[in-house]
C-alpha cells in the first residue's frame, strides 16, 4: 500500500487520507495517559482532529467509548472519514471552529485536543475553553496535549526554535503557557501537568 501523503493542512493536493507523522510518535503515550483520565463509558469529543489517526487509533483504544472528531477544515474531515472507515465507536466528523461561539454538538464526557493551542490564535484556545465548559459535566474532563511554555521551568531549545518558526509563518501562533491556560479556564481545575516524549507535555483539566 502506498504510504499516505504529509499532512499540512490547509493544502489540498487530490489525496484523501492524510498523515502526520507525530501521531505515530505520540499515540501510544497518549493513549497510556488517556487511560488514567478518560470515563469508563461516553462520548470522547476530539477538537481539531486533523488528519483522523489519532481518532482512529484511540477509538480502537477505547472501545467503550464513542469517539466524535471534528475539524474545520473540510480536507482534514475527508481524511478523518477516511481512516476512521469501519469503525463502528467513531462518529461522522464535525465541522466545528473552536473559536467559534457555538457548536455543533451540545454534550460530551471529555474533550480532547491535541496540537491545536501552538497553531492557532489565542482566540481558538479562548473558544475551546469556553465550549468544552459548555459541554462537559461537573468533573469532566478537558485534556490538552502539545508543546508548552512553564513558568521557571526551562524551554527545551528545540521547543524555543519551534516556537520561533511557528510566529514566522503566523505572528497569531506560538507556544502558549500553562500558567496563562489556567488561568483563562476560569470554569476548571488543572488536574494535571504531566510530562510527555519530545519536550511536550499533557494537561488534564476537570469542569468544576
Amino acid at each position: 500500500m502506498t504510504a499516505p501523503k504529509l499532512w499540512i493542512p490547509g493544502e489540498a493536493d487530490g489525496e484523501t487520507r492524510r498523515h502526520a507523522p507525530a501521531t505515530l510518535r505520540n499515540r501510544v503515550a497518549i493513549a497510556d495517559m488517556l487511560r488514567q483520565t478518560l470515563p469508563p463509558v461516553g462520548i470522547v469529543l476530539e477538537v481539531a482532529s486533523g488528519s483522523g489517526e489519532h481518532a482512529a487509533y484511540f477509538a480502537q483504544e477505547f472501545p467503550a467509548l464513542r469517539w466524535q472528531p471534528s475539524d474545520p477544515d473540510a480536507d482534514a474531515r475527508r481524511s478523518i472519514t477516511a481512516w476512521c472507515e469501519g469503525i463502528d465507536n467513531v462518529l461522522s466528523p464535525l465541522a466545528l471552529d473552536a473559536a467559534a461561539s457555538a457548536w455543533p454538538i451540545t454534550r460530551a464526557d471529555a474533550v480532547l485536543c491535541i496540537n491545536m493551542v501552538h497553531i492557532s490564535p489565542w482566540d481558538a484556545t479562548l473558544g475551546l475553553l469556553s465550549g468544552a465548559a459548555g459541554l462537559l459535566p461537573a468533573g469532566g474532563a478537558l485534556i490538552l496535549y502539545g508543546p508548552f511554555v512553564q513558568a521557571d521551568v526551562p524551554t527545551a531549545p528545540s521547543n524555543l526554535t519551534f516556537d520561533e518558526t511557528l510566529k514566522a509563518r503566523d505572528s497569531r501562533w506560538g507556544l502558549r503557557s500553562v500558567e496563562a491556560v489556567a488561568s483563562a479556564a476560569t470554569l476548571f481545575t488543572l488536574e494535571q501537568c504531566a510530562p510527555m516524549p519530545a519536550n511536550n507535555l499533557l494537561l488534564v483539566f476537570r469542569r468544576r
